[in-house]
């Protein structure tokens, strides 16, 4: 009984919906600011890819984003912040980093399960669970909670810099992002989410 109890705690804290790091790397303010200032959706989305993507993917939102508006938003965040980060990357210092939308898709659906106004213990909010401190320090309105755009822009700006630092290497970045360094329970998740519901 004791064995199927600490089991069930187990799951229900793999499968809890605010999943956040705490985001302080020294590095990460600077990065923030700079691809902030500089990169922009416009111009990273080709139609095609757009449309394969929506198209696949949209459909599989159903469930958990009611409102198809709201899912259309998502989804176009999610295709174009994602590809703007890795174009930036590419084009500034000749780095082909391995984040695709639908990793993000899968990092959102684990820290959120897609809900825009999730808060975490950590205080860690909206879509990304992005810490909410980070508006402040970028001398920014505080758009984070509640926001589809904002909050999946700094969001990927942030795994992005992760995927950086730990060289493409997806379990390390994701635990990094999640604030669970050397455990693998986080990463464990988004991989199987990305392979089991994201996977292009």
């Amino acid at each position: 009984m004791r064995a199927a109890a600490v089991g069930l705690t187990a799951l229900l804290a793999l499968s809890a919906p605010a999943r956040a790091d705490r985001q302080q790397d020294p590095e990460l303010r600077a990065v923030l600011e700079h691809a902030l200032a500089t990169t922009r959706c416009d111009g990273h989305d080709d139609r095609f890819g757009s449309e394969v993507f929506f198209k696949l993917h949209e459909p599989r939102m159903r469930q958990v984003v009611r409102a198809p508006t709201e899912r259309i938003d998502i989804l176009r965040s999610v295709y174009c912040e994602s590809n703007a980060v890795v174009a930036r990357y590419r084009r500034e210092r000749g780095i082909e980093l391995r984040m695709t939308p639908e990793l993000v898709l899968a990092v959102i659906d684990v820290e959120s399960r897609f809900n825009r106004y999730a808060v975490s213990s950590a205080g860690a909010v909206g879509l990304m669970q992005v810490m909410p401190f980070w508006p402040h320090r970028l001398g920014m309105d505080n758009r984070l909670f509640g926001s589809v755009d904002f909050n999946i822009r700094i969001g990927c700006e942030i795994l992005g810099y992760y995927m950086d630092a730990e060289h493409n290497d997806y379990r390390k970045a994701l635990a990094r992002y999640n604030g669970s360094v050397g455990r693998r329970d986080y990463p464990d998740l988004v991989l199987t989410r990305l392979a089991d519901r994201w996977r292009g």
